[in-house]
């Protein structure tokens, strides 16, 4: 067994040693310059601890983790362009530092980058870790049009809303999970048993983004709080609250979310106020566990030692550790 820190070690030399065409230097350089902004790089680590957890050598999945690494970040450059956003992890996106154009050929490169890194893949394993890989991103994709569809409708569900925040966010942490266990040679129902296990959590961490968004402390958050509020962003906490709110409460709600013009402050409190006057908070946490433990239950059925799944549960912990 490999320690965390070790397995990090491993993920880092092995994201130096990524190495792209030189030219054009506007199509590869924005490739390098997106992966080396940082993040916390959870979902290649996810690929390595699922190999370890199942007694293999991570070195043999570093192929795979690469892969979702510059699979995610193709996925950032994109995301960036749609929402117009100009900073990513403090500095100017891609499409800001350079333009739309080449940001969308950069994306499109950095796709065929994570095949390529696929391919050094053991040819035993190849099939499985294609298909996994090839349905993960597809679902990705299908996540962020269905976001960019709810931006438009007034009549998302809850259940609309897991299901989009399953496909854009979570399905890429039982991916990578998934792919360590096929390389590990993990029996079908284990490799099963932890993509669902990474998906649940993905859920549950989204839920919590939600939460925070409104309720997080501004010197901890890292970003601005009420920027869903602002945005009028369909989150888990807004859709609970239209399905909650009547009378006075319903129609200020509607009146909010329907103003062109307003001062962000005083909206994001009278946004706040009918949530908490609804429980919204303590229902969305209430959400947010429901998923988590769901998670929890099934990492218990996998056939490994509970010693074994440690890194893997306490990043966990970490991940959901994030002060309200």
């Amino acid at each position: 067994m490999f320690s965390t820190l070790q397995l990090q070690e491993i993920l880092e030399t092995a994201i130096k040693n990524l190495k792209f065409p030189e030219n054009p230097k506007q199509l590869y350089d924005p490739i390098t310059y997106i992966i080396n902004l940082g993040g916390k790089r959870i979902r290649p680590l996810l690929v390595l601890m699922a190999t370890d957890l199942f007694g293999k050598n991570p070195n043999d999945a570093v192929h795979a983790a690469m892969a979702v690494e510059v699979f995610h970040n193709f996925t950032l450059v994109h995301d960036d362009i749609m929402d117009n956003a100009p900073l990513r992890r403090g500095k100017a996106t891609v499409h800001e530092k350079w333009s739309i154009n080449v940001a969308i050929l950069s994306g499109d490169v950095m796709m065929v980058e994570a095949n390529k890194n696929l391919a050094k893949v053991n040819v035993k394993y190849l099939k499985d870790v294609l298909d996994t890989f090839n349905a993960t991103a597809q679902g990705v994709c299908e996540g962020q049009q269905l976001d960019m569809e709810f931006e438009e409708r007034d009549d998302v569900s809850i259940e609309e809303y897991i299901n989009m925040i399953r496909l854009k966010t979570a399905i890429l942490l039982g991916g990578a999970l998934k792919l360590g266990a096929i390389i590990a040679e993990a029996s079908e129902k284990d490799a099963n048993l932890i993509y669902d296990f990474g998906e649940n959590i993905g859920i549950a961490f989204q839920l919590q983004d939600d939460i925070l968004d409104v309720y997080a402390d501004p010197e901890k958050f890292g970003k601005q709080v009420g920027g869903d509020i602002i945005a009028n962003k369909k989150t888990f906490l807004l859709l609970k609250a239209f399905e909650l709110a009547e009378n006075e409460n319903l129609n200020l709600l509607q009146n909010l979310t329907k103003q062109t013009e307003f001062n962000p402050k005083d909206k994001i409190e009278a946004v706040k106020g009918i949530y908490d006057t609804l429980d919204i908070q303590n229902i969305a946490k209430t959400t947010m566990n429901t998923y988590m433990n769901k998670a929890l239950e099934l990492m218990a059925q996998i056939n490994v030692s509970d010693q074994a799944k440690a890194k893997i549960l306490e990043l966990t912990t970490q991940l959901m550790a994030r002060q309200f």
